[in-house]
């Protein structure tokens, strides 16, 4: 390999350029007026996403009367817990976030 002094010229590169469009061409682009207006159109499934979101907007996010229950059976020792259940779901999520951090 050869190292070749600078000469402080710039040497001449070509450079590929899209040749002018014609009027013929510039004629055949489809024309916008003002008419035209942005359209959305909504899949029934968004649909049915928005109409479940909009219902669900009534409803209590926590149910109070279960948080109570689950509070007094665990103050009397009488909540179930199944450690089995509990260890299946961990490895659920673990495997789900494993999956998703790909």
């Amino acid at each position: 390999m050869s190292i070749q002094p600078i000469s402080g010229k710039a040497t001449p590169t070509s450079i590929a350029t899209k040749p002018a469009s014609t009027a013929k061409e510039k004629s055949a682009a489809p024309q916008i007026t003002e008419s035209a207006k942005d359209n959305v159109d909504f899949t029934a499934v968004a649909k049915e996403i928005t109409k479940a979101f909009e219902s669900s907007q009534g409803t209590a996010v926590i149910d109070e009367n279960r948080v109570q229950a689950v509070k007094d059976a665990l103050s009397k020792g009488s909540y179930p817990i199944n450690a089995e259940k509990i260890a299946t779901k961990m490895i659920q999520i673990e495997r789900e976030q494993f999956n998703n951090s790909r």
